[in-house]
């Protein structure tokens, strides 16, 4: 299933203790195709998530109006196209894995992006957050691999074994248990584990 991050917030359980969720915007899907092994190849649905206006969508795509289109493979035999699926799939108190793009930080150094030590910040030391050397002493390059400056965060990350808190059907709501990758407004894949 396809959904929405809202943002994230936080429960308390009958004992009083704080419980930190993230609410998770999870409109009803379509699937708009069901792909099989004798025609296609392989086995997969195909979904869509958050339809478009009829006058916004470019003519090859004017069957399938949807802003997001995803496909999942597995098991088939319970999907038919047109079908839609909603936040009824999920049980409260059921595992699942999220997937999502990670917030970007831009370009960091090897401080804050692989967690380097750092030097000595004593003494007049000529370099506090450098990497240091980045060769070997019998290898003239250097090799691939090597954790260094760069562009941080903005990947595909998947977190698994997160738990269903509760579930809110009138609203198309997930409250699922701790943190879950990107922004407010990302795009997510939730699967059963």
């Amino acid at each position: 299933m396809l959904g929405l991050k809202i943002e994230m917030s936080q429960i308390f359980d009958e004992k009083g203790n704080h419980i930190p969720v993230t609410l998770v915007s999870a409109e009803p899907n379509r699937i708009l195709q069901v792909k099989t092994n004798e025609k296609d190849g392989y086995e997969s649905v195909q979904i869509g998530f958050e339809k478009l206006d009829e006058k916004k969508v470019k003519k090859p795509l004017k069957h399938k109006p949807f802003r997001y289109l995803r496909e999942f493979k597995g098991d088939i035999n319970e999907y038919k196209e047109g079908q839609e699926i909603d936040v009824s799939i999920f049980e409260e108190g059921e595992k699942i894995k999220v997937s999502g793009i990670t917030k970007g930080k831009g370009f960091q150094g090897g401080v804050k992006r692989w967690g380097m030590r750092g030097s000595p910040a004593s003494r007049g030391h000529p370099a506090q957050r450098k990497i240091g050397s980045i060769g070997w002493s019998n290898i003239a390059r250097v090799i691939k691999g090597k954790k260094m400056p760069g562009r941080m965060g903005g990947k595909r990350t998947t977190v698994k074994n997160l738990e269903i808190m509760k579930i809110d059907q009138e609203n198309n709501v997930l409250v699922i248990k701790g943190a879950i990758p990107g922004r407010r407004g990302t795009l997510l894949e939730i699967r059963k584990e």
